[in-house]
């Protein structure tokens, strides 16, 4: 039974954990995610470590999500095709595997760049697979769809309490003992989600049966997210965000140590401000008692993302980045799990894999494209004036998509009046024929 608008807003925040499978892949994911991030961390003070350059720490940020961006359309075939579940595991495995190796390299002495580089290529590959198969999987673990918002903030909380959990872990071990023993760490907290996703129980789904090969069903996806207003709209913001904004990340250990005459424990303040700020929108969003206007909050979070970018860029303080950095946490935050409900509410459920592949290019496979432009721009004319450019277009592209609103509003309204789902945002007017 849903649970009444009239209770607390902290029992609203977490009613998808109603779900036992729900609360399998929260904890199991939780904990392997803390591993993830210190593996980032680890990844790039090692890469800055090694070369001292601004440029090598785009190229690894390119390759560590580039073949996200390729192969995400062909693993959403796979995972509207295919058991999604099987491929979660699957992918899970092969990501621990690829930590094993990192740390083996590390303790042996035999870490080159160019080993980072094509190990973290192998976990973009995995990625491309695990991503649409776990977007997807969402609806599958939360019965009813209007739980499905709250399961996506409490997904995102979940990523950010990470980010802000493992980038403060992360920079003690690598200024006590070394990176390796972060991408150990990473490996065994990868136990935490395989376990619990071995643990599910979940109802047979039967897989889409079609005559079509893979590039008809890519194209019949694609023909299906960019002939709607509403999709195409959000993962061109997304994207745009993604492609200018996000590399910030890679930046990051240029700002700690040449900006903010920091080492690694600097920048895992930095990162955990981030962190911090994420978490905060993420607990803002689950708590709320439903969606509506929920799409007005796509362009606001993304035109606060910038802003925080563009103070952040101007600062030589350790205190007015670390605020700056949380501010811009909230913003891209909010930007992501909105965007998210938004297309998950309405696609069709056998295209849900093919709309969130294109969800992963645009917030994923953008960003290694961002992380090659904004690597090379560093070395050109600085970070700070790179990331300066980089806020401002972050909000200009804001600006531009709040004016299809007006557009956007009435589609929705008949998406959703279409398949039956309450209104998750208040009606528009018709438009006129």
């Amino acid at each position: 039974m849903a649970l009444s608008t009239e209770q607390r807003p902290w029992r609203l925040m977490f009613r998808a954990f109603r779900y036992r499978n729900y609360r399998l892949f929260f904890g199991g994911q939780g904990i392997s995610l803390i591993g993830t991030w210190m593996q980032r961390i680890a990844i790039g003070w090692l890469v800055y470590r090694l070369t001292q350059s601004p440029a090598m720490l785009g190229l690894a940020g390119f390759f560590s999500q580039f073949p996200t961006f390729v192969l995400a359309p062909f693993a959403g075939v796979m995972a509207d095709k295919f058991d999604r579940h099987k491929i979660m595991v699957i992918a899970q495995v092969l990501a621990m595997l690829q930590a094993v190796v990192l740390a083996a390299l590390i303790f042996t002495n035999t870490i080159t760049v160019w080993w980072v580089v094509a190990l973290t290529a192998v976990l973009a590959l995995v990625n491309a697979f695990d991503i649409p198969a776990r977007q997807s999987f969402i609806v599958e673990m939360v019965e009813d769809k209007k739980d499905l918002g709250n399961a996506i903030a409490l997904n995102s909380a979940m990523f950010n309490s990470a980010r802000l959990i493992g980038p403060s872990i992360a920079g003690v071990i690598i200024a006590a003992v070394g990176e390796g023993l972060c991408f150990t760490l990473n490996a065994v907290s990868s136990l935490a989600v395989i376990a619990a996703l071995l643990a599910m129980k979940l109802a047979p789904r039967s897989a889409a049966r079609s005559q079509q090969n893979v590039f008809q069903e890519l194209k019949m996806g694609f023909n299906y997210a960019f002939g709607s207003v509403p999709i195409r709209s959000t993962l061109i913001l997304l994207a745009i965000v993604s492609l200018v904004g996000m590399p910030y990340t890679i930046l990051m250990p240029v700002m700690a140590q040449d900006i903010l005459h920091g080492g690694a424990k600097t920048l895992g303040l930095l990162m955990a401000a981030v962190g911090v700020g994420a978490l905060a929108g993420a607990g803002f969003l689950a708590s709320r008692k439903d969606a509506r206007g929920l799409e007005k909050m796509i362009p606001m979070s993304a035109a606060v993302f910038g802003a925080g970018v563009i103070v952040f860029s101007l600062s030589t303080s350790i205190f007015l980045s670390m605020a700056m950095l949380a501010i811009t946490g909230f913003g891209m935050m909010a930007s992501m799990a909105t965007s998210n409900t938004v297309l998950q509410t309405v696609v069709d459920d056998d295209k849900r894999g093919r709309v969130m592949s294109f969800f992963a290019m645009a917030f994923m496979g953008m960003a290694p494209l961002g992380s090659l432009l904004g690597g090379w721009s560093a070395d050109m004319i600085g970070a700070p004036k790179t990331l300066l450019v980089s806020g401002v277009i972050c909000i200009a592209a804001s600006f531009l998509f709040a004016r299809e609103l007006m557009l956007i509003g009435p589609i929705l309204a008949s998406i959703k009046r279409r398949l039956g789902i309450p209104p998750m945002v208040p009606r528009y007017p018709t438009p006129p024929e």
